[in-house]
């Protein structure tokens, strides 16, 4: 597709935009995106962070919001409950369902249309300052739909133990969703977050997601992305996490479905001792397509960052990795590390990994690495030797090598359910397992 037909593909998905708010600044954003969306165009193959994914499947399709949200049964919407969750919003189709959230945390979590107005400084003060959409399409276009969302601030030195549950439930066909999160956690407060996209339907829909986050000093958020979209589905996301001086941020991202995904996610160390630990997983078999793109920004020194990304990539299906770790001129004694370690389970799977250091300061500690491989024999063989057939030995083996980051998640029962879930793709037999353990 052209650069033009690009442009008014993009132009085509502005259809549908919510009405104007009361509030002026909030329209102000809406339109600087819009103008940014007009601006902009398609990414494709030929533009460097997007060489290895072919997003122009989803330029081939017409998609736009739903004019009014599905109505659910309690029961859809209980498969995915998480029991120990203290809050939940839900959000069906893009549309805030409030019949199925709730909010015992103590705290705001509430709709971002509301928020926007009830907390209007504090969402003023964040909101798009941190998910720039200037030279991303897929963002500005995210900001020129902003009304419904999640918006949760986390007052100072309040400690959540319980987790927040964000989830977004797709049901119908060639719609358009734009999830927008927004998280403030001031001094010295700790909450973790679960951000969760699923679906009731299996056919193509577009689901484009912004999440920003923003850490005073001290705060610590536990970040936990689970994307299981339907087999069809395109989902393209952006997250831009900002850290203040001693803050803590922990991501654990897991992507099992979506026919195409990518998760772009930048995390700015903004003041000294700030710590973010990244880990990732992407399992996906048959032709699907999964590119996660990273950039840890060390702007300042003693920051300390680790990362571990895992991709299990079967069938015909492709699996791109680019993680970028960018230490900044005076970030001294930065303390930093990247893995990426992929696994490929077929002939025809494919994995694209780029693990990269930019180092412009001299006093730091910095290390990365990359692996590309089978199962290995001698595993298989030893697992044989216990008394597993071939496949079984092959089965728990690659179960084992995703559940190293399922085991992060910091959610006991989301923890237990994804564990299923893996081992249930990995299609190891849970007879076998137990005698191997």
């Amino acid at each position: 597709m052209n650069t033009v037909s690009t442009s008014r593909y993009l132009d085509s998905l502005l259809q549908g935009q919510p009405p104007a708010s009361p509030l002026s600044w909030l329209n102000e954003l809406r339109a600087n995106a819009v103008d940014r969306v007009g601006a902009l165009t398609v990414p494709t193959t030929r533009d460097e962070d997007w060489r290895f994914t072919d997003i122009s499947p989803l330029t081939k399709l017409s998609f736009q919001p739903a004019p009014i949200a599905a109505q659910l049964a309690s029961a859809a919407i209980g498969q995915w409950a998480i029991a120990e969750a203290s809050a939940r919003l839900v959000f069906v189709d893009g549309i805030y369902a409030p019949e199925h959230s709730f909010n015992r945390a103590g705290l705001t979590v509430e709709n971002l249309a509301s928020g926007a107005t009830s907390h209007a400084a504090a969402v003023q003060a964040q909101l798009g300052r941190h998910a720039a959409f200037e030279r991303n399409a897929f963002a500005a276009l995210n900001t020129a739909f902003l009304h419904d969302g999640a918006l949760i601030l986390v007052p100072r030195d309040t400690t959540l133990a319980a987790p927040i549950h964000l989830l977004f439930v797709a049901t119908r066909k060639h719609t358009a969703s734009y999830p927008r999160c927004l998280v403030v956690a001031e001094s010295g407060s700790a909450v973790t977050i679960v951000e969760d996209y699923v679906a009731l339907q299996g056919e193509a829909y577009f689901t484009n997601a912004v999440t920003e986050m923003a850490l005073a000093g001290d705060a610590e958020v536990r970040h936990v992305r689970v994307q299981r979209d339907g087999g069809e589905a395109f989902h393209i996301a952006n997250c831009a996490v900002s850290l203040a001086r001693s803050s803590r941020y922990h991501s654990v991202s897991v992507a099992l479905g979506a026919r195409i995904s990518r998760h772009n996610l930048n995390v700015l160390l903004a003041d000294e001792g700030a710590e973010c630990s990244i880990d990732g997983l992407a399992l996906i078999g048959a032709a699907q397509l999964a590119d996660t793109h990273t950039l840890i920004d060390h702007a300042t020194p003693q920051g300390k960052s680790r990362q571990l990304h895992k991709c299990i990539v079967d069938g015909a299906a492709r699996a791109v990795f680019n993680g970028n770790i960018m230490v900044r001129a005076g970030a001294q004694r930065t303390d930093s590390s990247q893995s990426s370690r992929n696994l490929l389970l077929s002939g025809k799977a494919r994995v694209d990994t780029k693990p990269q250091l930019e180092i412009f300061a001299d006093d730091v500690k910095c290390a990365h690495g990359a692996t590309v491989g089978q199962l290995d024999v001698d595993e298989v063989f030893y697992l044989k030797s216990r008394g597993l057939s071939d496949t079984a030995a092959r089965n728990l083996l690659t179960y084992a090598f995703g559940a190293e980051v399922i085991e992060r998640i910091p959610v006991a029962s989301l923890r237990k359910r994804l564990e299923q879930a893996v081992m249930a793709q990995t299609q190891a037999p849970v007879a076998d397992t137990a005698r191997a353990s």
